[in-house]
């Protein structure tokens, strides 16, 4: 009987989470919120169900009482988002909303089959990450002078990156925490934002050649900051959220080249002057043949979605704990080993269909700053998500960057939230603009079928 069990939540999972992603991408047909209000409501329904059916999939492998404690509290907690948002912020846009916590859903799932109580401690941070981030949206969409503390960002985001290079301690080769006390955070997660906001606060207004020098420098002692730090995966983010925002700033074809010949500079550089940059590539290029070494983690990452193939092996059946550091930066390869390729091809078209809607928002606005924030954050995710999926699949050599709120990881977990709050707060901000009116209720939504969040 358990193994019926098993073997139809599998498929059930697979099914619910393949629909979740084409709606997705069927928002897209629709030009108003109260349009795609059905698509939502479907949405929502499927996220409950992976999630329900993973935990009965768990339950009737181990008959502990703890795993039907856990899906109460996680899906409540889940739940409790979903309607605070519509609450507080009736204009918000639902499919932000809705990836956000359906990749919240995932990572608690295949986190508390790799480790329940880091599972518990990651729903925990979640909840209070989105408690505190909830006041953004608000701020954002309110407050229109941020791009006048261009040097307080500045300021922040060099201090910070110089503090982990001054404080930090060497853990795998790299300086990337911050201990205090007996909490540790990851201080380059969120200097993205900041940094994203010092170059949005330079650039937005003024495209001469001194402005521009002046973020270059700026970046490039970020840049710099990270790759003395041995904080590679970053500081790639960094130079890329840099020349895009750049670009899209000056439109000038040439500085994206430059970023292109710049970076390539940098990767060999990179290469020359860190072993474990070169220990990485090695493992890159033949995972298999360094298997006892520098390969094993790729090889066994490979192995594991290998194993799975298109359908998945069913949550519980793999052996996730085989992949060093899984929970973190190799948590799509157990995924893809439980739940399957198919799933995983569609958690990345969720991802997608976020820096979709983000890069839709960033577009619409006329204000070059806001334009350029939203801009901004969009790469910083999307190529993070890139980077992360990238390496495990061996298709790019591995950063060590984690899966934006999947991976365990309780600061990256807290400045993705606050990412998708701020890109929320742009959105709404956008709807008070084109309208210049108060906030319309639930009432106008179905009296009047205005379309109150659309970007026009």
């Amino acid at each position: 009987m358990d193994r019926i069990v098993i073997e139809i939540s599998r498929y059930l999972i697979l099914i619910c989470m393949s629909i979740y992603t084409i709606q997705c991408f069927a928002v897209f047909r629709f030009g108003n919120e109260y349009d795609r209000k059905g698509i939502y409501l479907r949405q929502n329904f499927f996220m409950v169900m992976v999630h329900f059916c993973g935990f009965i999939s768990l339950y009737a492998q181990n008959g502990d009482m703890k795993y039907f404690k856990a899906y109460l509290i996680q899906q409540i907690g889940i739940l409790v988002i979903l309607i605070s948002y519509k609450l507080i912020y009736p204009r918000a846009n639902s499919l932000i909303i809705n990836n956000m916590c359906m990749l919240v859903t995932i990572g608690l799932l295949i986190l508390t089959r790799i480790s329940y109580n880091k599972a518990m401690r990651q729903f925990y941070i979640v909840m209070g990450a989105v408690a505190v981030t909830m006041v953004v949206p608000y701020i954002i969409s309110r407050i229109r002078f941020f791009e006048k503390f261009k040097w307080l960002y500045v300021g922040i985001g060099i201090a910070s990156l110089a503090a982990v290079l001054m404080f930090s301690t060497v853990i795998n080769g790299s300086k990337i925490n911050i201990t205090i006390s007996s909490y540790t955070f990851q201080p380059s997660e969120y200097v993205k934002i900041i940094f994203v906001f010092a170059i949005a606060s330079i650039l937005a207004h003024d495209h001469h050649l001194k402005a521009i020098i002046i973020s270059a420098v700026i970046a490039m002692i970020h840049v710099l900051l990270l790759v003395a730090s041995k904080d590679l995966g970053s500081a790639i983010i960094f130079f890329i959220v840099y020349f895009c925002m750049l670009f899209a700033a000056t439109r000038n074809i040439w500085y994206f080249l430059i970023g292109l010949v710049g970076g390539a500079a940098g990767a060999v550089g990179g290469y020359k002057l860190f072993s474990h940059v070169r220990v990485r590539v090695t493992a890159f290029l033949d995972p298999m043949g360094n298997i006892t070494d520098a390969g094993y983690q790729i090889a066994q990452s490979l192995f594991a979605i290998g194993t799975g193939g298109w359908l998945g092996m069913g949550i519980g059946q793999g052996a996730p704990q085989t992949i060093p550091v899984v929970a973190a930066d190799f948590i799509f390869s157990a995924i893809c080993e439980e739940f399957g390729v198919i799933f995983g091809m569609c958690l990345v078209l969720l991802c997608l269909s976020c820096f979709v809607m983000f890069i839709n928002i960033a577009m619409k606005f006329e204000d070059p700053f806001f334009k350029l924030v939203a801009l901004g954050l969009s790469v910083s995710y999307i190529f993070q998500v890139f980077l992360t999926v990238g390496g495990v699949i061996k298709f790019i050599p591995l950063t060590g960057v984690t899966l934006p709120l999947v991976s365990y990881g309780g600061t990256s977990v807290a400045v993705t939230c606050c990412v998708f709050a701020v890109i929320q707060g742009l959105y709404i901000s956008k709807g008070h603009d084109n309208r210049k009116q108060k906030p319309l209720t639930a009432a106008d939504f179905k009296t009047e079928k205005l379309d109150i969040v659309e970007l026009q």
